[in-house]
């Protein structure tokens, strides 16, 4: 009985810890913003390995209360918040704590000492190039490596992309789509984002015999018709507004 008492009371201090962490993580991802996820500098990096250890620790050594699980979560929070301040007020600091981005080709040629200085090799380089689409070193004119590791790609003018201005063609203004109808529901915050009120929409919907939740998902683009795709039924449909 001693036993089984001691393992639900294992148990129980297990499931604390687990949901205490699980909230205290998801609010330090919320103050620290989304650059930890977004960017992953070397240094995110490392803190997020650094947290996400600590908390592991916490939570699976059974002589380590919630207390301890919240005092590092805060503590390591409040150390990478601080950084962060200090990079967002004091520019000469982010070179240092971000690292700076690193010129790796320049006008086509390759610059070994930038490799050298942060320890990139060719062959590293060929494959970062490869991420971008880039699969021949002689379309490169500049390569820049940035602080979080990825490279960015200015190819030279016979390689590069044509875009409409280049050929002169005029169209109309970009608009962007607009999601209003996702599994049956309205998105009341996108509909608002559009010239159209909630109610219009559903009068509209009304008129063709359907309801929103015959609709899996509706998008909407300035003078365009209403792009919906029908729950049951393997087909789009576009209503004009």
């Amino acid at each position: 009985m001693g036993e089984v008492k001691t393992m639900n009371t294992n148990f129980t201090a297990l499931t604390i810890e687990l949901v205490v962490g699980f909230i205290a993580l998801l609010l330090l991802t919320k103050i620290t913003g989304k650059t930890q996820i977004t960017q992953l500098t070397p240094f995110d990096f490392i803190s997020a390995l650094i947290i996400g250890e600590l908390v592991g620790n916490a939570m699976y050594n059974i002589e380590i209360g919630v207390n301890y699980v919240l005092y590092a979560i805060f503590l390591w929070g409040s150390l990478t918040y601080l950084v962060e301040w200090i990079t967002l007020k004091w520019k000469k600091t982010r070179g240092l704590i971000e690292g700076v981005p690193s010129i790796v080709v320049h006008r086509g040629i390759i610059d070994r000492k930038q490799l050298k200085k942060n320890r990139l090799d060719l062959n590293q380089l060929q494959h970062l190039l490869r991420d971008k689409g880039v699969f021949s070193m002689q379309e490169v004119e500049y390569a820049i490596l940035e602080s979080n590791g990825k490279v960015n790609v200015l190819k030279k003018f016979p390689y590069q992309e044509a875009t409409k201005n280049d050929i002169q063609i005029k169209g109309p203004s970009t608009s962007l789509p607009i999601a209003v109808i996702s599994d049956g529901e309205w998105i009341d915050e996108n509909v608002r984002q559009t010239k159209y009120s909630k109610q219009y929409y559903i009068e509209v919907l009304q008129k063709h015999g359907l309801n929103v939740s015959h609709i899996i998902f509706g998008e909407w683009i300035e003078n365009q018709p209403l792009y919906i795709q029908i729950n049951h039924h393997p087909f789009v449909k576009k209503i004009e507004l």
